[in-house]
């Protein structure tokens, strides 16, 4: 089995809510044999599988990691829909750098048409500035990678975009977009559902990036989280 399925089934408990004893109880095993699957110790049989994608309501590709689907469709990278106009191979970083475009591209996508049904010119703003300011962060780390380039190509000096400056602005526009939402929920309320279901009906193409870069970001954050649980059991 691979590393994949033992990631997913316990995120998959996790976004359920649902404990261990609770899922294991479901699934009719022990909670100390869930907890093997779960970190990658055991490996389940088939009957196991089938319970779990019953009681999770995935397909088995899904919970083996072999789709972005939870029903079970197959996407492969040169098949993601791409919004931009560029079609071309002028992006020369090999299938990483043109599938890492499509994905932000596309959740892009996603999340200004959700932004866009809110009616919020504010909260557009706010996310719009804050991805701008990401986008500036890595194009600038890019530029001063080499040293041969002018140093005074950006009117933000370097001493204040080292100590954090564009950080704070991101943070800042965090706030902000999380501000105009909130005020604007208790004024109006009319921000549009947003669900599984709800993503795969208007953004039936596009939401499969969108979920995609959710769960490599939440893998990330997971991963830091583990890492410092790990340091607190040492102390």
């Amino acid at each position: 089995m691979n590393a994949e399925f033992s990631r997913t089934l316990s995120l998959l408990r996790r976004e359920k809510g649902v404990s261990q004893r609770t899922a294991a109880g479901a699934l009719e095993i022990s909670q100390a044999l869930l907890s093997h699957y779960e970190n990658g110790i055991r490996e389940p049989g088939l009957a196991f599988v089938v319970r779990a994608c019953d009681y999770y309501g995935v397909s088995a590709d899904f919970l083996l990691g072999r789709t972005l689907s939870r029903d079970g469709t197959t996407i492969a990278p040169e098949e993601l829909y791409d919004l931009s106009s560029e079609k071309d191979n002028s992006i020369r970083g090999g299938v990483l750098a043109l599938l890492s475009k499509k994905l932000l591209v596309n959740s892009i996508g996603v999340l200004f048409g959700l932004l866009g049904k809110t009616g919020s010119r504010e909260a557009v703003q706010a996310a719009a500035n804050y991805l701008s300011t990401a986008v500036y962060v890595v194009f600038r780390r890019l530029y001063q990678a080499n040293p041969a380039n002018d140093p005074k190509f950006f009117s933000v000096p370097a001493p204040w975009f080292q100590a954090g400056l564009a950080d704070a602005d991101m943070k800042c526009c965090d706030a902000q977009l999380a501000e105009t939402l909130a005020t604007h929920v208790k004024a109006k309320g009319n921000i549009p559902e947003i669900s599984h279901e709800a993503l795969a009906r208007d953004y039936p193409v596009l939401y499969q990036s969108l979920l995609q870069i959710a769960h490599n970001t939440g893998e990330r954050v997971n991963t830091l989280m583990s890492g410092r649980e790990i340091k607190q059991e040492k102390k």
